[in-house]
């Protein structure tokens, strides 16, 4: 599979902003998409009409980084981020590609940041550093198309006799209330090192298959269980957890490292991941009958009141 090529269209419109999309860039880069900044493609005497062009077009992705000066300026039609939406706009008319064009959430809300162009599109909100890591799982996933799919349909028969010698048997669901666990390393998907020298070229990412797909309460839990296990090892890294489908990835470690260190603290943070989520979903229930409770008691109250209120 070929890298996505991506292009981020941002406003500078102050240091911060331009050092955190050097990072996002720099961060999909060595998760495989090959990103394209203009920080690093632009040299003095470049025309930049024609970079701006060239980006948009030749990429298979866009991602937009709003913030309120984006949406302002790209309404308005004002410098280069005008000069975007122009052709970013004509793009999506003449070809229909809306999925090229992702908005990204960085400042303020959808309301504020969110170009108008782009309003109702599925964006991703890497404002909040609580939710990053898994909703920045959402848009790598997405952007090497490796979302889950629908399983494939079964053939229609119009026989009312089944034929058992041909039947395919099935694999029985998951029920949604069995806790979750990990079935093993997903090999197929272990990414290869770097190994040019430099700071954690060595190391790598690797994916678990769980047992079934589970809630997002469940990964965000898992994710801080990992950064915060109640026990760990001297090797122990926080922040290279993530969580998105059927796995749980390590992504920044070694095959060894799994087996020495990794392991166990894994299996630590389903468990807590698990009991966390079951403590949250009883309490859930809890308040929920509560408030069943006392609506009853509060329409029977009523239902009380109104028979002996009589207007004769």
């Amino acid at each position: 599979m070929n890298n996505p090529r991506t292009f981020i269209s941002y406003a500078w419109e102050s240091e911060e902003i331009k050092k955190w999309v050097k990072e996002l860039a720099t961060e999909l880069r060595n998760d495989g998409i090959d990103a394209k900044l203009d920080q690093w493609e632009v040299l003095p005497g470049d025309q930049m009409p024609y970079f701006m062009e060239k980006s948009v077009r030749e990429n298979d992705y866009v991602l937009i980084i709003c913030t309120p000066k984006y949406k302002s300026k790209s309404e308005n039609r004002i410098g280069g981020v005008g000069y975007e939406g122009d052709i970013m706009t004509a793009e999506v008319l003449q070809n229909s590609k809306h999925r090229k064009f992702i908005p990204i959430l960085k400042f303020g809300t959808k309301e504020t940041s969110i170009p108008s162009w782009l309003q109702g599109k599925y964006y991703v909100d890497l404002s909040n550093e609580d939710h990053y890591e898994n909703n920045y799982s959402d848009l790598t996933t997405t952007l090497l198309n490796n979302r889950e799919t629908a399983p494939e349909l079964g053939i229609l028969t119009t026989s009312k006799t089944p034929n058992l010698r041909n039947q395919v048997p099935k694999s029985e669901p998951v029920p949604k209330d069995e806790s979750i666990r990990i079935k093993g390393i997903v090999i197929d998907e272990i990414t290869q090192p770097r190994n040019d020298g430099t700071a954690g070229s060595g190391l790598y990412k690797i994916p678990f298959e769980l047992n079934r797909t589970p809630s997002y309460e469940w990964r965000e839990l898992f994710i801080n269980a990992w950064n915060r296990p109640p026990s760990w090892t001297s090797m122990h890294r926080p922040g290279i957890a993530k969580a998105y489908g059927n796995q749980v990835i390590l992504n920044g470690t070694t095959i060894e490292e799994v087996e020495k260190y990794h392991k166990d603290t894994l299996k630590l943070a389903v468990e807590v991941a698990n009991k966390q989520l079951e403590e949250f979903n009883t309490r859930k229930q809890q308040q929920a009958e509560r408030e069943r409770i006392e609506r009853d008691n509060h329409r029977k109250n009523i239902d009380d009141i109104s028979n002996r209120i009589n207007f004769d």
